[in-house]
């Protein structure tokens, strides 16, 4: 029992398809990760530990069955955002403007999950409405990183990174909309794959562009300790009843991948307004991957690439566009935290014309990153700006400096949601102080296989 947390993600599924392990023995396992190490990091806003062993009993009913065939994730622990419905299970959003409510029916990518024999042990730390590149909140503690407890998980699926880097989940699903996926991924040493925009089926069903006509910039991705990992869990994400991302890669995909024209950039959309500096280690990271690409007969050179300057406020307007609208009960309006109170303040006070303009100059700006990426195969960045700052660096500051320093840590991320493509970031380097600094890999569109396997490559330095 105590090395079912050290086994991948890949092997866990093996055995319980092959019944060495029981979907309780598993699931009673993980609970007890969670019990043990969730205090210290605030990765689990809610645990349904009940509700997780009914359906980890059932799970074991149906394998003594002999059904067929398996579901794809049998017996598979995970958990959810707090930002994600789950039926009968509170969702906070993170906030305490909000009362957290049971959720009448599952969000569409739960569903998915659930159906694929996936069994939720909880809902995981978020940042209040997902707005931030941590997970700290005014409703519980916040998610900590599990390489040092003092520092941040990232965000918003910052709580998710924690518990899979820890042990208390094998891998785990995020969203990213920002970064969401890739940044905690960087900051807890994990891959973080955000698709490109429509490759998750459940993340269009409203369908690619926001109410002001702006690309859609949210999309659902893996939280993974390996590359082949990740393979799986997008496999379950996309359908269950395929395994395309994970016989591809086991099937040569990984050493096969060569020859690649990769266009390297530490360029920022963000340098126009805040001043971007890249730490030791972050250059320390961009550098070790080089050098493994080069190892792996692709072909590495710098990149020129020009960013429109009116990108870090079309971008903001957009993001924070929607806020406007989010229907808040009769006096919780002072409950929010300071950053989403000023962006809402700021939303609500904008003139639609400008929301619907800055839409319009965002898919403009979208269409040329799309362009000036496509000259290369994929474009390298560092992942972070510098390693994960403390605990309360954001929240400890107003609004405009909040933000400020979220888009200075975390420059190269925003861009791809805007674009619609995938990207991945994998980490590369452990610092002396044992924090992990990576790389993020941007690809054309429908490249989320490619991406993965550079992934795997690059984790075999």
């Amino acid at each position: 029992m105590s090395e079912i947390s050290g086994l991948t993600a890949l092997e866990l599924r093996d055995a319980l398809a092959a019944g060495e392990l029981s979907a309780r023995e598993v699931g009673g396992h993980f609970l007890g990760r969670i019990e043990a190490l969730n205090p210290s990091l605030g990765s689990f806003i809610t645990v349904t530990a009940d509700r997780a062993m009914d359906e980890a009993r059932r799970a074991d009913e149906e394998f003594a069955a002999k059904r067929e065939p398996l579901r794809a994730l049998h017996g598979m622990p995970l958990a959810y955002k707090d930002l994600l419905d789950v039926a009968g299970v509170p969702t906070s959003y993170g906030t305490a403007a909000l009362p957290a409510q049971a959720a009448e029916k599952d969000n569409a990518l739960v569903a998915t999950l659930s159906g694929a024999g996936a069994i939720s042990l909880g809902k995981t730390q978020v940042p209040e409405f997902g707005l931030s590149c941590h997970s700290e909140n005014d409703i519980a503690p916040p998610a900590r990183n599990p390489l040092n407890p003092a520092l941040s998980a990232g965000g918003s699926s910052g709580g998710e990174a924690a518990a899979v880097a820890a042990g208390m989940l094998p891998f785990g699903p995020g969203n990213d909309g920002g970064g969401s996926v890739r940044i905690p991924a960087s900051a807890c040493g994990l891959i973080g794959l955000k698709p490109g925009l429509g490759t998750i089926p459940s993340d269009v069903l409203d369908g690619t562009l926001d109410a002001f006509g702006a690309p859609r910039l949210t999309v659902s991705g893996p939280l993974a300790r390996n590359a082949l990992d990740a393979a799986l869990l997008m496999d379950a994400m996309i359908d269950p009843s395929q395994g395309t991302f994970l016989d591809t890669l086991r099937s040569g995909g990984i050493d096969s991948l060569r020859g690649l024209r990769i266009g390297v950039s530490t360029d920022s959309p963000f340098a126009s307004a805040y001043r971007i500096s890249l730490s030791p280690e972050a250059h320390a990271a961009l550098n070790k991957a080089i050098e493994t690409l080069n190892r792996r007969a692709h072909h590495v050179e710098e990149a020129e690439i020009y960013y429109d300057t009116m990108y870090p406020e079309t971008f903001s307007t957009v993001w924070t566009s929607g806020l406007a609208a989010a229907r808040l009960p009769p006096g919780r309006e002072e409950k929010l935290g300071t950053l989403a109170r000023s962006f809402r303040e700021r939303a609500t006070a904008r003139e639609v014309a400008v929301s619907l303009a800055a839409a319009a100059r965002l898919t403009e700006i979208a269409a040329d990153f799309r362009t000036q990426w496509g000259r290369y195969d994929v474009v390298l960045t560092p992942a972070m700006a510098h390693t994960p700052p403390e605990i309360g660096y954001y929240t400890s500051q107003d609004a405009d400096t909040d933000y400020m320093r979220q888009c200075q840590y975390t420059p190269f991320t925003s861009m791809v949601n805007v674009s619609g493509l995938p990207a991945v970031t994998v980490p590369t380097l452990t610092t002396a102080d044992g924090l992990s600094m990576g790389v993020q890999i941007i690809g054309r569109a429908g490249s989320e296989i490619q991406l993965l396997a550079l992934a795997a490559q690059l984790s075999e330095m």
